[in-house]
């Protein structure tokens, strides 16, 4: 290998690097360009013969440059270090038994079907399912480019209101799911050493016979100094499922990390689209009225089928990351 280039490790990192600065670099490159053309049509104006398409001009750029210095100052907004990375989502049917795990399936696949669109992989690292096709929790790794960037909002409680397909009455019923997305740390992120776990064996088990066979290849692992408690039974293999279940630990443990480092920034966290708290209601799936609406921004979509179907979600995930970039730089300018 010729001396000078990067490898491994630090090679990613410069990667990162110039993905994180070359928004910046290209935003800051279209300010100054507007801006000596600016002063150019503004000497041009001087003379009388150029001054008419000189003024027409200037009054083009003049509209353009606001816009263009607004998205300089949103590329120069702190990054949230865990934006690049990829994401563990987890769902968790909430009040509403067989009908919010209907719903939680729904999530799901509404995530899958937006995650598809933007060219993501979605691994399912364990599954708990009802006998009616609804899960009780599924938690999932969603790897591709920018994937916590555009995810971090959907934590919280998301609330639907709909005819059960097991109500016979065809009364409307209110469910609820819980939302998690956690940014997935790299290992040198988080230090899990051998004596601070406790892990135990047992049979997998499933609805309906699913996942169910003779060997104890589900795993339970318990970190002992933070109680955190993960479970894996999806694969048929104890190694593999020690494997998610180890990933699924180090991404908790990562997010309690960040939530403590973020406790000392408390205000800087006010300036947020919503306070990342997971039990805070952020949505409401209205299927008798065939509406979304955000609680957060106060949005709402009568395009129901269409956030559940996935290029409705990128919408709001827009709107969402739009008013979260005009409140911190609002917050910066007070």
């Amino acid at each position: 290998m010729a001396s000078g280039m990067l490898e491994g490790e630090e090679f990613v990192r410069a990667s990162r690097d110039y993905a994180e600065l070359e928004p910046v670099a290209k935003a800051a490159r279209e300010v100054q360009e507007l801006r000596a053309e600016a002063v150019e049509l503004a000497a041009l104006a001087d003379d009388p013969e150029m001054k008419a398409l000189a003024d027409e001009e200037l009054a083009r750029v003049r509209e353009q440059l606001p816009e263009k210095e607004r998205q300089l100052a949103i590329a120069m907004l702190p990054r949230d270090a865990a934006d690049a990375r990829p994401a563990m989502l987890e769902i968790r049917a909430g009040t509403g038994g067989d009908e919010a795990a209907l719903f939680a399936a729904d999530l799901y696949r509404m995530y899958e079907r937006f995650a598809a669109e933007q060219g993501w992989k979605v691994e399912p690292i364990s599954l708990s399912a009802n006998d009616i096709g609804g899960f009780k929790e599924v938690v999932a790794n969603v790897a591709g480019q920018g994937v916590f960037a555009r995810l971090k909002f959907e934590s919280g409680v998301h609330r639907v209101q709909r005819v059960p397909v097991t109500e016979s009455g065809g009364r409307i019923h209110t469910s609820a799911a819980t939302v998690a997305v956690l940014p997935e740390p790299d290992e040198v992120d988080v230090a899990v050493e051998d004596k601070d776990l406790k892990i135990d064996v047992y049979r997998a088990s499933g609805a309906g016979g699913q996942h169910v066979n003779t060997t104890d290849s589900a795993v339970r692992i318990t970190h002992l100094p933070s109680g955190i408690v993960v479970t894996c039974q999806d694969g048929r293999s104890q190694h593999k499922n020690k494997e998610k279940a180890m990933q699924v630990l180090r991404a908790r443990l990562y997010e309690a990390q960040r939530e403590q480092a973020q406790g000392a920034e408390a205000e800087a966290r006010k300036a947020m689209v919503g306070s990342g708290d997971r039990s805070e209601r952020i949505r409401t799936y209205n299927f008798p009225q065939g509406r979304v609406t955000d609680h957060r921004i106060g949005l709402t979509l009568h395009k129901l089928d269409e956030v559940l179907a996935g290029p409705g979600l990128g919408e709001l995930v827009d709107a969402l990351i739009a008013e979260d970039e005009a409140k911190r730089l609002a917050a910066m300018g007070e």
